[in-house]
Formats: C-alpha cells, sequence, structure tokens
C-alpha cells in the first residue's frame, strides 16, 4: 500500500473498516438467530421427554419417539457448531475491524512496513471469519435439514391419525 492511496480515494478507508464491521454485524443476527433455534430445539426435546413419560405408547410409537429424540439430538449438535463457527468468525471480523484501523493510522504516519503487516493480519482475520461463517452456515442447513424431516414425519403421522378417525366415523 502506498502512502497516498487513502488520500486518493477516502473509500478505501471507509471500505476497508466498514466491510469487517458489517460482517461482524451479520454474524451477530446470525449467532442470536443460532441461539433462539438451539433453545427451541432444547424446548423440543423436552417436550419429547415429557412425551415419552406421560403418555403409554405403542411399539411403534416408541420406535418413533426414539427416532425423533436422536433427530433433535443431532439436529442440537449441528446447532452447536454452528454456534462454535459464528463465534470465531464474530471474534474475527471484530478483530480485523480493530486491525484495519490500526493499519490505517500507522500507514497515515508513513510506517508502510507495519502497515502492509497490519493489512496482512487484517486479511488473514476476515478469512477466518469468512471460513467461520461458511462452516456455521453448513452447520445450519444440516440442523434444517434434520428438522424438515421430523416435521414430514409428523405430518405424516397426523394425516394418519386423521384418516384413522374419519374411518372410525364412517363405521
Amino acid at each position: 500500500m502506498d502512502g497516498t492511496s487513502f488520500v486518493q480515494s477516502p473509500f478505501t478507508l471507509v471500505t476497508s473498516i466498514v466491510a469487517p464491521a458489517m460482517l461482524t454485524n451479520a454474524s451477530t443476527v446470525l449467532a442470536m438467530s443460532t441461539i433462539n433455534r438451539l433453545l427451541r430445539t432444547r424446548d423440543r426435546m423436552a417436550s419429547l421427554y415429557d412425551k415419552s413419560e406421560k403418555q403409554a405408547l405403542t411399539d411403534a410409537e416408541s420406535t418413533h419417539l426414539v427416532e425423533q429424540v436422536n433427530r433433535v439430538e443431532r439436529q442440537a449438535m449441528h446447532l452447536l457448531k454452528a454456534m462454535r463457527a459464528i463465534y470465531v468468525a464474530l471474534g474475527a471480523f471484530a478483530a480485523a475491524t480493530l486491525v484495519t484501523l490500526f493499519g490505517a493510522v500507522t500507514e497515515h504516519l508513513h510506517a508502510a512496513t507495519s502497515a502492509k503487516a497490519l493489512t496482512e493480519v487484517g486479511i488473514a482475520l476476515g478469512t477466518v471469519g469468512v471460513c467461520g461463517l461458511i462452516k456455521g452456515s453448513v452447520n445450519l442447513f444440516r440442523a434444517t435439514q434434520i428438522s424438515i424431516i421430523n416435521i414430514s414425519e409428523e405430518a405424516e403421522m397426523i394425516r394418519a391419525r386423521q384418516a384413522r378417525r374419519l374411518q372410525d366415523q364412517a363405521r
């Protein structure tokens, strides 16, 4: 980077600081929604526990309940992995914002070698952050797939029960 680049283009400084800051904000929103999903998964497991304790289940219903419990547990593990990755991304983007700011000040003070090193660190931190977001997103997608399987099975069970009720009423 040359010392006059920020003077020639004021957007360079703003972009180098704002981009990681915006990614930090996006990571925070993603973290909050993931925490919400994790809490809903905990609630779902609690309701499955209650169902297992309070109702007399047929063998088929018991088997289905255990399958659901296993899937909800896998879903929670994917959400936990996503949270870890998102927190790493959040920290990396926040650090990249700070390092980039230090780099801009250093370059303004005409310490080109230090500014170059800080720029490289900022880019590395940004890369770590993007990788964390990708890993978190993959785990969120996997958790969503598991949720869809449970929803589909429950919908099928509801349709089957309603069909049996209609048949019983017709008799």
